[in-house]
């Protein structure tokens, strides 16, 4: 008898991709929260409290799979900067 199994990634991409306009913000957003848990997990020990700690409760352990959890729960949204913000904040960062 056959069985179905789940994907190898939970939540699925399809969903995943329903919560943002591109693949490419989905891989961009998941990558750079994965790096912020990351550093908020190698810094635990360490009593500094910069980083913030993961907004789901998860049994993944790997941060990848952390982040696509808090994309798929809302926690963690894009948000996009538009071309004339960016030249003021790159403007101010020269001046400075």
């Amino acid at each position: 008898m056959a069985q179905i199994h789940d994907s190898m990634v939970n939540p699925r991409i399809e969903d995943l991709l329903s919560k943002v306009d591109s693949k490419f913000t989905l891989v961009s957003l998941a990558a750079q929260r994965a790096r912020q848990i990351n550093a908020y997990f190698n810094q635990l020990g360490e009593g500094i409290g910069s980083n913030v700690p993961p907004q789901v409760t998860s049994v993944a352990r790997k941060p990848l799979s952390i982040a696509f959890e808090e994309i798929s729960a809302d926690k963690i949204v894009p948000v996009r900067i538009e071309v004339d913000e960016l030249a003021v904040e790159q403007a101010d960062a020269a001046a400075e």
